[in-house]
């Protein structure tokens, strides 16, 4: 059932802590208390933007994600503000 959920474009949104190196994902959205979202946005992550997820450092800090052409290093609490679907 999850499967036609994916399909459909229905299925939860995830964090990129849910996403694994090499994965890719599409923003759709922001968690309402963010206090990042608005400086994510500002930098290109806007809704429907497709990212990668680079490297995870060893310890989770920083994750490297790739979008537009560039990379950016996201610290684990200014990462968890995205909302994603898996791709």
């Amino acid at each position: 059932m999850s499967n036609d959920a994916d399909r459909h474009g229905t299925a939860s949104p995830v964090r990129l802590q849910d996403i694994r190196p090499g994965e890719r994902a599409r923003v759709v959205g922001y968690g309402e208390d963010s206090a990042y979202g608005e400086q994510l946005m500002q930098l290109g992550l806007i809704p429907g933007t497709r990212i990668e997820l680079q490297r995870r450092a060893p310890l989770g800090d920083p994750v490297a994600i790739g979008f537009r052409g560039f990379c950016l290093a996201l610290r684990p609490d200014e990462a968890e503000c995205l909302l994603l679907e898996k791709l």
